[in-house]
């Protein structure tokens, strides 16, 4: 708790750390902030030319507003993995790339993480904004549910915390760690339901001779449970199943608090190690 009231305490840091990373990210580039937009959009083309034309992928119809479009069932998933692929990206680079901050002096470290992650919130935001004017031209009244899913945005922001704060630290004392983190969000991108919907996700399944319960494992998933509350606050227009919320808040907390567990006891020699 002192920690965090250490953090509290920091907040203009915090805030002229994150308008920092804000300023910098898309710095001398012609096209600047445009970019937030152009690469998620170039993506769902990919995704959408290999998937849905060249693989036939199903289209889900939402319920209960009633919308098909490929696209935009893609754009709803693809925009909060992105957010969680950049905010760890950018985590783990965040204590190596500020040493001669540390260095110098003293602040709560962790402030480097977290005003990491709310650049890209900032990003997710503006993302999300353009996603929901894309849903009303196509039919979507999405107005109602951009509460919720605000709440989803500040849930998902404290969840990619936690994990970034993990990732930061391990990453100053081993940096294998930023490699196998490459190959782990490959994997972690084709078992969450973002080019495909969850329904053609088996319940069972026999591997190696055993019945395994696929559908009850895949769901463990964090990512799964944030993209179908994503969707079903934006393509469905509905509130998200109970379960998923309690399990998303539940795994949240324990995320968090596992992140300032490992970032506590690694900090003391970051100056060192750097």
């Amino acid at each position: 708790m002192s920690r965090v009231a250490e953090l509290g305490a920091s907040r203009e840091l915090l805030i002229n750390l994150t308008l920092r990373e804000l300023r910098g990210k898309y710095k001398r580039s012609a096209l600047g902030w445009s970019w937030s937009l152009l690469n998620p959009l170039a993506l769902m083309l990919i995704f959408t030319m290999v998937f849905r034309v060249f693989l036939k992928a199903p289209v889900p119809k939402a319920s209960p507003s009633g919308l098909s479009n490929y696209a935009l069932f893609l754009l709803c998933a693809l925009l909060p993995w992105n957010f969680l692929g950049n905010g760890m990206g950018g985590s783990m680079g965040g204590l190596i790339g500020n040493a001669n901050l540390i260095k110098k002096v003293y602040f709560p470290r962790e402030i480097l993480v977290v005003a990491n992650v709310l650049s890209w919130s900032v990003s997710l935001a503006v993302e999300m904004a353009v996603l929901c004017i894309a849903l009303l031209i196509a039919g979507n009244f999405v107005i109602p549910w951009l509460l919720p899913v605000l709440l989803l945005i500040v849930l998902q922001s404290l969840f990619v915390v936690g994990v970034g704060m993990t990732l930061s630290v391990t990453n100053v004392y081993f940096r294998d760690v930023q490699h196998f983190i490459g190959i782990v969000l490959q994997l972690w991108f084709y078992a969450t339901p973002i080019v495909y919907p969850i329904s053609v996700v088996p319940t069972k399944a026999h591997v190696f001779g055993a019945e395994l319960p696929v559908l009850t494992l895949y769901r463990l998933n964090p990512m799964v449970r944030f993209v179908e509350a994503y969707r079903a606050c934006l393509y469905d227009l509905r509130f998200p199943a109970g379960a998923d919320v309690v399990y998303l808040v539940v795994v949240t907390a324990a995320v968090v608090a596992l992140g300032y567990l490992v970032f506590g006891r690694l900090e003391p020699r970051l100056a060192e190690e750097l």
